[in-house]
């Protein structure tokens, strides 16, 4: 069973990074024996602010890698937990922010359960209102034609990979429709943990297993999924 830990955005922030509204940074990250927090940028994808240093550093997949390796879990900031979150949306709204790499899970009382997520890498991001169309628990993962078409490593699965702990798609999945219609994005798990907190996937967002399966059991088919725009970071749960 997932401890949370209840904390206050802000109280641990770095400086604004000075590139505008790429600048929302929130929670500290360890990485490798130093003291990091964390924000993200657009298409350049995470970065990390070092308060030795003060300097803002990439978190790229070979960082990432090397710090789950090390620590068997993902750095702090990324890690589920309770957070102050100011919103009109009603309890059980999922709400995505790709730049923060964040999905927060509503709660009564202008709370959130805020999850790390790993998100769309260049070119593969999107933002809408959208519902939980269905869900499944270690689903099968069927790659779309396109994905077939440009990666080598999905046409063995053209027509679906069972469920299990290679698949991409994890211990669970949250389908995403528009209305009737799949828009083929999920909420799932991943068999690549060290991933989260990285621009990365397809459009899919990624979180860990153990997150998803949470996840999973407070959101009702239904659900609200508002997916931000791009450099519509939220801060302070605004």
């Amino acid at each position: 069973m997932t401890r949370w830990t209840k904390t206050k955005l802000g109280t641990q922030e770095p400086p604004r990074k000075p590139r505008g509204r790429h600048a929302a940074s929130l929670a500290v990250v360890l990485s490798l024996g130093l003291v990091f927090s964390t924000t993200a940028s657009l298409a350049a994808g995470t970065q990390v602010y070092d308060p030795k240093t003060r300097m803002w550093t990439d978190y790229n997949r070979t960082k990432a890698y090397q710090y789950y390796k090390l620590h068997k879990q993902v750095p702090d900031a990324f890690r589920p937990q309770v957070v102050k979150f100011r919103t009109a949306e009603q309890p059980g709204t999922i709400i995505i922010d790709g730049n923060q790499h964040f999905l927060y899970l509503v709660q009564p009382g202008q709370q959130a359960i805020r999850y790390g997520i790993g998100v769309g890498k260049d070119g593969f991001g999107w933002a809408g209102i959208v519902r939980v169309g269905r869900t499944a628990e270690w689903p099968t993962w069927t790659p779309p034609a396109e994905m077939v078409a440009r990666d080598p490593n999905a046409r063995p699965w053209a027509n679906g990979m069972p469920g299990g702990p290679d698949n991409p798609l994890g211990a669970r999945a949250l389908y995403l429709y528009e209305g009737d219609h799949d828009t083929i994005y999920r909420i799932h798990g991943t068999p690549e943990p060290w991933t989260i907190g990285l621009d990365v996937s397809s459009g899919c967002i990624r979180m860990n297993n153990d997150d998803i399966t949470d996840l999973y059991s407070r959101v009702a088919v239904g659900a609200k999924v508002i997916v931000l725009m791009q450099g519509a970071a939220l801060y302070k749960g605004v």
